[in-house]
């Protein structure tokens, strides 16, 4: 009865799985019997190799051939991408130094530097979806880390440091939000969804270099705070290539305004560009 009960056991446990790999040596894979065949009648091990298919293999970051002209082409694309992550390390740096105007320059600097490596990779035929991972990482250093850290630097005595700190992690949540919803979403030759974090670096990176002090303190925080919400909205907005377009005297009310208060008129222009997208929005839903 006893031995009965014993091999009754075997059987079930045998029922559970039919491979064991064990660590004590490798590429080797012990084989457990059929049901109802005793355990200690069959061999300890079974000399399988491992599979070695089964190793990933190494994805190029250059798709295409690999000849030393594109990849000197694929290294320059990618430099100015770097270039543009150390400078908004840099403002990073700045800005704790308590230089924040400096540090908006860099900023400047780094949406130049984000522009230039998309139009090198297309135009030189080394674009890549490494390439478009890293410009996404170093946007997020650049655009999501290092511009809410100028703004708050910017805004010290100014208000609160607990509403200023809540401000720069809003940008830099939304920042966030947008790129990885940027990564995987079809791409719009005609409108943007949402602000893209690129312009919306540029405008607090200008804000601060031009100085809004006349404006409430209070006051640049909401604004911080609509940008902010403008990145991760579905609104509609106009890429570069369709404002260019616009009519030429369009161009002329913004120029004639800031020769009579540079900052007034850059208020009124980001103010319209923001409100620009629901309006396409609603205009949208009633077609």
């Amino acid at each position: 009865m006893g031995r009965r009960s014993t091999e009754t056991s075997r059987a079930a446990t045998a029922t559970r799985a039919e491979v064991l790999y064990t660590g004590s040596e490798p590429g080797l894979i012990r084989t457990l019997p059929a049901p109802g065949v005793p355990l200690d009648t069959t061999p300890a091990f079974d000399a399988v190799p491992a599979d070695e298919e089964s190793i990933p293999a190494t994805i190029p970051l250059l798709p295409g051939e690999p000849t030393m002209a594109r990849r000197v082409r694929f290294a320059l694309v990618n430099a100015c991408t770097l270039s543009s992550l150390g400078l908004g390390l840099f403002a990073i740096f700045l800005a704790m130094a308590g230089r924040p105007q400096i540090a908006a320059a860099c900023l400047i600097a780094c949406v130049a530097f984000d522009g230039l490596d998309g139009a090198l990779a297309r135009k030189l035929g080394v674009a890549s979806p490494f390439g478009a991972q890293m410009d996404s990482l170093a946007d997020m250093c650049s655009f999501g880390l290092a511009a809410p850290v100028v703004v708050y630097a910017s805004l010290a005595g100014r208000v609160p440091p607990a509403a200023a700190a809540v401000a720069a992690a809003l940008v830099a949540g939304c920042a966030a939000i947008r790129l990885a919803r940027f990564n995987v979403s079809p791409k719009d030759g005609r409108y943007f969804s949402g602000v893209p974090t690129t312009m919306t670096a540029a405008v607090l990176a200008l804000a601060v270099l031009i100085g809004l002090q006349p404006l409430p303190g209070f006051a640049v925080l909401a604004g911080v705070a609509l940008l902010a919400f403008a990145m991760v909205s579905s609104f509609p907005y106009a890429k570069l290539a369709r404002i260019i377009k616009l009519p030429p005297w369009l161009w002329l009310l913004p120029v004639v305004g800031a020769l009579q208060d540079v900052r007034m008129t850059f208020v009124m222009v980001v103010a319209t560009y923001l409100v620009s997208g629901p309006i396409m929005w609603m205009r949208a839903k009633r077609a």
